[in-house]
């Protein structure tokens, strides 16, 4: 396997985009308002993450894009905590250790940015990715932290960063 993990370009806005979009079909989710499925941002995620201490991290090989993950300082998150967002893949890239590389990625560079822990919001539905979150030691939460608009998601969990 010679995936590569880079840095998101202006031109993987509309790949990602469809990516993201088609992860909810894949997984049967009918629960898109409030999600990153009718989020604006979701189309120029490039723009999104030129916010200071965020990054999206694009898996890719021979050319092809697999999906992406990032992290982002979502407003009105305890103290040197960051959120993990966006994180998908094809429908090919899944059960090949391609998503436990970028959260590893966004995890180095959480920390090199001088975050201390990383929340997450998802729905049970995408349980795949869930048991990842589970296995790298994400701790379930009661309630939302946050302000990320995602109002729609209903699975809250949180990891330290060693």
């Amino acid at each position: 396997m010679s995936v590569t993990i880079r840095k998101n370009k202006r031109e993987d806005n509309e790949i990602l985009a469809k990516i993201i979009r088609t992860s909810f079909h894949d997984f049967d989710v009918k629960a898109t308002c409030g999600t990153v499925y009718t989020d604006p941002t979701t189309d120029d995620l490039f723009s999104l993450f030129q916010t200071e201490r965020s990054a999206l991290f694009v898996a890719e090989e021979n050319g092809v894009i697999l999906g992406c993950c990032g992290i982002f300082p979502t407003e009105n998150l305890p103290e040197n905590t960051t959120e993990l967002v966006k994180f998908y893949l094809t429908k090919e890239a899944r059960g090949k250790g391609i998503g436990k590389l970028l959260m590893e990625k966004c995890f180095d560079k959480a920390k090199e940015l001088g975050y201390q822990q990383v929340y997450l919001e998802s729905l049970p539905e995408f349980s795949k990715a869930v048991s990842i979150y589970e296995k790298q030691g994400f701790q379930y939460l009661e309630k939302a932290l946050g302000n990320s608009g995602h109002s729609g998601c209903n699975l809250w969990m949180i990891k330290k960063l060693n």
